[in-house]
């Protein structure tokens, strides 16, 4: 649970960080990846660092160090410090015109660990955002405006507060962690990111003429159906955001509940979002012959026959869904939501890829199509958000700021012993988390869960 907590910011006007030396001017187009409608916004995340001085001299300003860096990291990712136009058929490319990132310089007079105990531990969902990461007027559209806004709050423990929001065109979460951990490289006395960024979004481009080869259906929106009226009080059935730790423990209790066959088989992932879907199925109680839709992103960085170069920090991740019916998932074993999900992953072959690239072009770059019952399951665990580094240890917290209605994130975090922990955060009516609660309770037990009625 959060707890009520007010604390004043004082921030400095914003400024434009342009790279710190001479880049190209020209004009580089997205791929058709990229651009879909699906990625035309703006996503916030955060990092929460104690200030521990163990490699920075004690004069040192987080502030001024990670603008300086920002500024250096902006000339090999020059692209990111340029304008999105768009062309002819909706295409977005990129004005490299070195304008800059925007930056905010800010004090807060409150401590980390205030921070921790109103937000139940630093994990999502975060009540304060809206002070550590000013919405600084004219900076929230697609086109025409700063492709990354940042903010550091100092905090008056020493500790600092490192928050950006991104448009999602240009990044997947792989993509914004290697490039902040470029600048976090340089603020820590590197000469240069490790990793040279590369662009080569014409790997993923449409055919031409596109000829999409699958039916795509994560773009079509399900059949829909009228709601049962609710029966509860208005004030029961408003949304509440909570989150769920999973132990190393938890994880493999959850595992050895699979048949021999699929145990060593499945991922974390697999076991937990096919876990989540079957317990939030039997949460909403939804009739037996509701169409239910898992969906997720599958990162095809290591699909060979697509050639994707190392440091390409573009979306490289596709959607896909697994779809069956609210009674055959509540009735039957995890074992078989598992499948499902291992099937839907499966599915992202190159050929799949290219294949989607062509059905957005033909579509218009729609949007995943939303649904009355689909669940998205959005994994950063891989992105290595917890690890940055700007040169005063690892953040307490590092990742998504918040869940959304019919969205789970999946978030790697650090327990007060150093431990690696699993949370999964998630928005639902109260009186269904409050049964959402009891199948995972079951689950890490030892239980089925999800009993049919």
């Amino acid at each position: 649970m959060t707890t009520t907590l007010t604390f004043a910011v004082q921030g400095r006007d914003p400024e434009l960080v342009a790279p710190a030396a001479p880049t190209p001017r020209e004009i580089k187009r997205l791929s058709d990846i990229d651009d879909q409608d699906t990625l035309r916004g703006h996503v916030p995340t955060v990092f929460f660092y104690r200030g521990e001085r163990r490699r920075r001299a004690a004069a040192d300003d987080p502030a001024a160090v990670i603008r300086r860096a920002l500024g250096e990291a902006l000339v090999p990712y020059y692209p990111l410090a340029g304008r999105l136009r768009e062309v002819e058929a909706r295409k977005l490319v990129v004005d490299c015109t070195g304008e800059g990132v925007l930056f905010v310089e800010a004090d807060a007079d409150v401590r980390l660990a205030e921070l921790e105990a109103a937000a139940a531990g630093l994990k999502p969902p975060f009540p304060y955002m809206d002070q550590l990461l000013y919405d600084v007027e004219g900076s929230s559209g697609v086109v025409g405006c700063p492709l990354l806004l940042i903010q550091v709050t100092r905090l008056l423990c020493g500790g600092f507060v490192f928050a950006l929001r991104l448009n999602h065109t240009m990044c997947d979460a792989a993509g914004l962690a290697q490039f902040i951990t470029a600048v976090a490289e340089i603020a820590r006395g590197l000469p240069s990111p490790t990793i040279t960024p590369a662009w080569s979004r014409e790997i993923l481009v449409a055919r031409s003429p596109p000829r999409p080869s699958f039916p795509h259906h994560e773009y079509d929106a399900a059949p829909p159906k009228p709601m049962p009226t609710p029966t509860l009080p208005s004030d029961t059935v408003s949304r509440t955001r909570r989150t769920f730790t999973f132990t190393r423990a938890d994880i493999a209790t959850i595992k050895d509940s699979l048949p021999p066959y699929l145990r060593d088989r499945t991922t974390t992932f697999e076991a937990l979002a096919a876990a989540i879907w079957r317990a939030r199925a039997a949460a909403l109680d939804l009739p037996a012959d509701e169409e239910l839709r898992l969906a997720f992103v599958a990162n095809f960085r290591r699909v060979r026959e697509l050639g994707i170069p190392a440091g390409y920090y573009g979306n490289a991740c596709v959607a896909v869904i697994a779809v069956t019916t609210a009674g055959a998932l509540r009735a039957g074993e995890l074992a078989g939501a598992v499948e499902l999900v291992r099937e839907a992953k499966a599915a992202v072959t190159a050929e799949y890829v290219r294949s989607t690239a062509d059905f957005l072009v033909l579509r218009g770059r729609p949007s995943v199509a939303p649904a009355a019952n689909l669940l998205f399951v959005s994994d950063s665990r891989q992105a290595g958000f917890h690890r940055v580094d700007f040169g005063w240890g690892e953040p307490v917290y590092g990742g998504p700021v918040h869940t959304q209605p019919g969205t789970v994130l999946l978030i790697s975090v650090r327990n007060g012993d150093g431990e690696d922990e699993l949370v999964v955060a998630i928005m639902l009516p109260q009186p269904a988390m409050d049964r959402f609660a009891s199948e995972i309770k079951m689950l890490v037990k030892g239980g089925s869960g999800s009993n049919p009625a």
